[in-house]
């Protein structure tokens, strides 16, 4: 063991891990601050989460295990945000020191190895020590007193404050707590555990062991379990605070270093002097909220108006008020973010490198929040000025505040508690159902696609999907409604198609031209466990993403557990055209002009589809340089990276938008190349999934452009794999065409060449046709008054067919031709009209129309002309008929 004490955060969290190291533990990172194993976590909230299937007995691969764990307590039932900065240990985001055993080692070795990290490797004093077990657990208490701990320091605990249970029944266990003195000399207020003032700050509880060995039963009886656990937590910011030598978390090293950081825009020249006034509180907020908001933004999480999302905006926000209460009006909070990343990015790499996106996206909140903010503290110091304390505000106030400024509740209800005013909750919640029917009533009038009324309920009740698909490919997830023929259904059995709705999903719905994710589901619940089929995930309302699954084993309930697998494959390929398409954009205003514009766009596995408004067809060259301009950024291997941005500054920043979408204030940009630098290729407003580096697309092909309306063009392509079976395909043909021709593949040009002289020169040899003008006259017929001869030659070529329309001419006096072949490949069309005719039709026109039905075209003068295309001789002829008749 060290000789030299560990003081600094730094230190302590290093020691630990060491120490536990030694004892053959294996070191496990910290997982993300978004449980990707138990979906009925909002957050990580203790070390313990991300080993979830070791307790379980799912995963069997680890024995023991310590980590240091990121966790936030803000939302749900685990909630400390109103305590923040008023305690001195309340925290949002906090880590957690824990050793764990998974079946290995128990009681006596887990509460030994703790007593020494904490007295020997920390030199905490053993006399400032006491330690608490369950009453009943006999066990851990001659364990402390072997260890050496004093019988009067070893309290026992009655209640279930020190006995874990994971519910009603299922895996349970006593708990032994290790507690510190933080002042021996007795002026700080506080008593032992146990006693009548143990919720005084004096005594600290510093380290909880979890003893997990019985199963509790329904009638209340504990059966001992095979595999015995352990899980330990302890607060590093408690310990900190122990060997420190401080009476607050708040003034230790990590806290002081970002809490000094903030005084100095706040114009504060010592914390120590102004720590117990609101300044003070105003501060540990500021402090506290960064490491959460900063580390939530680095785990994925972006501000929003639903779910996790909307938790960091509570954070934010808060934060945000509490620094204009300091006087700081202009934005600070994202400038303390070097200070957070100095005391904290060595033990999170992951922090350093997200330190630009955490900095920019605080930034970007600070703006658009201090837009509101003084307007929305004006009013809410107008209605509530005369108020006295125990007053409460208009619910409807509350709410305008809310929908209008951007106040969340909880942020108007930290506002008025120095005052001791309360808020109507009630009238808030009649306001809010309010706003709700005139939404629901406005989005059915809007023209959108009629939508049953349960979506509109489910939306009111379940609140929007958790998409965790930027991060992960596969979660758990909670069975929130099922739905079947627009009506909600209570179970769906094998063989049933329905669409079903969860808490959060890894599955991307379709928007934005991407479609929507397909894969695999498994349920497990009360009823048995069962699977399904993914077909598609479609978006209702804008925020539930509603899974289409076919049934393929067992029977599905709501409140089943999930397990969601995305289909990576299909994904990846998704990915791959969604990138692409972005750099074919850019190639198309590079090369075209900037007057092009997205008109439409559909990425799926197979292919990209993109719709641009150009006048014209592509020429060979301008595709060509396409295919070169985006394949050389793909070679390049260029980062995409994708950054929260205000609607209103990407688009002043050059950021193009997807035809037909709607965005809010705050929209996702993704960046090809490096943002603001001259590697930046393109920037573009998009919610889609893309690649990490263009280079994973691989290889680009355009395999179609063709019109789809007025000024409308179509382009379709390939990529990866599936351009390069194309590019494969093509070269095949060539092949086989060479080895047709007997000829060399770089030869076929010239070989073609050659066989179309040949066979003009054999034409050219040939006896002239006879041309035999009886049988053609008999084809004459009266079409609006003219006479008309409307007829094919086979095998003609320009020459005779020219020669017979002169011939008809002079043997019908008057009247209108029209005689078409075809030969080589092609149709040839030729028309004639006698002069005394072409003042009422012309033969230019005429060919004009009856080339127009084949793709072709053609001119000449009024008394003959010629032209041709690649249809069909009998297409072009009819075409030319019916312009008679009709004239």
């Amino acid at each position: 063991m060290s000789v030299h004490r560990p003081t600094s955060g730094k230190e302590i969290r290093r020691s630990f891990i060491d120490f536990f190291a030694a004892q053959g533990h294996v070191i496990v990172p910290s997982s993300s601050l978004v449980p990707d194993n138990d979906p009925t976590l909002m957050f990580t909230n203790s070390g313990m989460v991300q080993f979830k299937n070791n307790f379980t007995g799912v995963d069997t691969r680890l024995r023991r295990a310590a980590s240091v764990q990121r966790c936030v307590r803000a939302g749900g039932k685990h909630n400390d945000l109103e305590n923040v900065g008023h305690t001195a240990r309340h925290h949002t985001f906090f880590e957690m020191l824990g050793n764990f055993s998974f079946g290995d080692y128990f009681k006596e070795q887990s509460l030994l190895w703790g007593w020494q990290w904490v007295t020997e490797v920390l030199k905490l004093d053993p006399n400032r020590i006491c330690v608490t077990y369950y009453h009943e657990d006999e066990e851990a208490r001659q364990i402390w007193k072997k260890i050496g701990v004093a019988d009067k320091d070893i309290i026992a605990i009655a209640s279930n404050a020190n006995f874990w249970t994971m519910g009603d029944t299922g895996p349970c266990g006593p708990c032994s707590e290790i507690f510190y003195d933080l002042d021996p000399t007795g002026k700080m207020f506080g008593g032992r555990p146990g006693t009548p003032d143990e919720d005084g700050d004096r005594w600290m509880e510093i380290w909880n062991h979890v003893f997990t060995q019985f199963d509790l039963q329904k009638d209340g009886s504990k059966v001992p379990l095979a595999n015995k656990n352990i899980d330990t937590g302890a607060g590093l910011e408690r310990i900190m605070c122990a060997v420190q030598g401080v009476q607050s978390n708040y003034d230790t090293d990590v806290f002081q270093a970002i809490i000094q950081a903030a005084c100095v825009p706040a114009g504060i020249a010592d914390y120590s002097k102004i720590k117990a006034t609101d300044a003070g509180v105003s501060l540990r907020v500021v402090a506290d909220h960064l490491r959460a908001m900063s580390f939530l933004l680095t785990d994925g999480v972006l501000p929003s108006n639903e779910g996790r999302g909307y938790v960091l905006r509570r954070i934010m926000r808060r934060a945000m008020r509490h620094g204009h209460l300091l006087g700081v009006e202009k934005p600070f909070i994202h400038s303390l973010v070097p200070a957070l990343v100095g005391q904290m990015g060595e033990a999170y790499p992951e922090l350093q490198r997200a330190q630009g996106m955490v900095m920019d996206t605080i930034k970007l909140e600070e703006e658009r929040f201090g837009r509101t903010l003084k307007q929305g503290m004006a009013l809410l110091n107008g209605e509530t000025n005369g108020m006295q304390a125990g007053a409460k505000l208009g619910g409807e106030v509350a709410f305008k505040l809310y929908d209008t400024y951007g106040f969340p509740l909880d942020l108007t209800q930290d506002a008025l508690r120095s005052r001791n005013i309360e808020v109507d909750l009630a009238g808030f919640e009649t306001a809010m159902n309010e706003q709700r029917a005139r939404a629901r009533a406005a989005h059915k009038g809007s023209g959108d696609a009629a939508l049953s009324d349960v979506w509109y309920s489910l939306q009111e009740t379940c609140g929007a999907t958790e998409f965790l698909g930027y991060s992960t490919l596969a979660a758990e997830g909670v069975v929130l409604a099922m739905v079947q023929n627009g009506a909600r259904i209570s179970q769906a059995k094998v063989g049933d198609v329905v669409q079903l709705l969860t808490n959060q999903t890894p599955f991307y719905a379709e928007s934005g031209g991407q479609v929507g994710d397909t894969g695999t589901i498994k349920g497990a619940g009360a009823h048995g466990v069962w699977a399904g089929e993914v077909t598609d995930c479609q978006k209702k309302l804008g925020s539930l993403f509603v899974h289409t699954v076919k049934m393929t084993s067992g029977t599905a309930h709501e409140a089943d557990t999930l397990e969601l697998h995305v289909d990576a494959n299909r994904r990846s390929a998704i990915a791959r055209n969604h990138t692409a398409t972005h750099l074919l954009f850019a190639g198309l205003r590079e090369i075209l002009g900037t007057h092009v514009v997205q008109r439409g766009s559909r990425q799926d596995a197979h292919l990209t589809r993109f719709d641009i408004s150009h006048p014209k067809g592509l020429s060979a060259d301008e595709i060509t340089r396409l295919e070169d301009y985006v394949n050389q950024r793909i070679w390049q291997n260029l980062p995409v990276v994708t950054r929260l941005v205000a609607k209103d500054d990407a688009v002043k920043s050059g950021a193009t938008a997807q035809f037909g979408e709607k965005y809010g204030d705050e929209v996702r940009v993704v960046y090809i190349g490096t943002p603001d630098s001259a590697r930046m290729v393109t920037a573009d407003l998009c919610g889609g999934t893309h690649v990490a580096q263009t280079g994973e697309i691989g290889l680009f092909r355009i395999t179609h452009e063709g019109s789809v309306s007025a000024g409308v063009r179509r382009i379709e392509a390939l990529t990866g794999d599936a351009a390069y079976q194309s590019f494969r395909a093509d070269a095949e043909l060539l092949k086989d065409a060479a080895s047709t021709l007997k000829c060399k593949p770089t030869d076929l040009p010239s070989r073609v060449s050659e066989l179309q002289s040949n066979a003009k020169k054999a034409a050219k040899a040939a006896p002239a046709a006879v041309l035999d003008f009886t049988s053609m006259l008999a084809a004459q017929q009266q079409l609006n008054g003219l006479q008309a001869i409307v007829a094919e030659l086979p095998n003609a070529d320009t020459d005779t067919l020219r020669n017979a329309v002169e011939g008809l001419k002079d043997k019908l006096g008057s009247g209108v031709i029209l005689l078409g072949s075809h030969t080589l490949g092609k149709t040839t069309l030729v028309a004639g009209v006698t002069k005394d005719l072409t003042a009422k039709i012309g033969a230019n026109t005429l060919l004009s129309e009856a080339c127009k039905a084949i793709g072709g075209r053609g001119g000449g003068r009024p008394e003959l002309a010629m032209g041709g295309g690649e249809g069909p001789v009998a297409t072009a002829l009819a075409a030319g008929s019916a312009y008679l008749a009709a004239q």
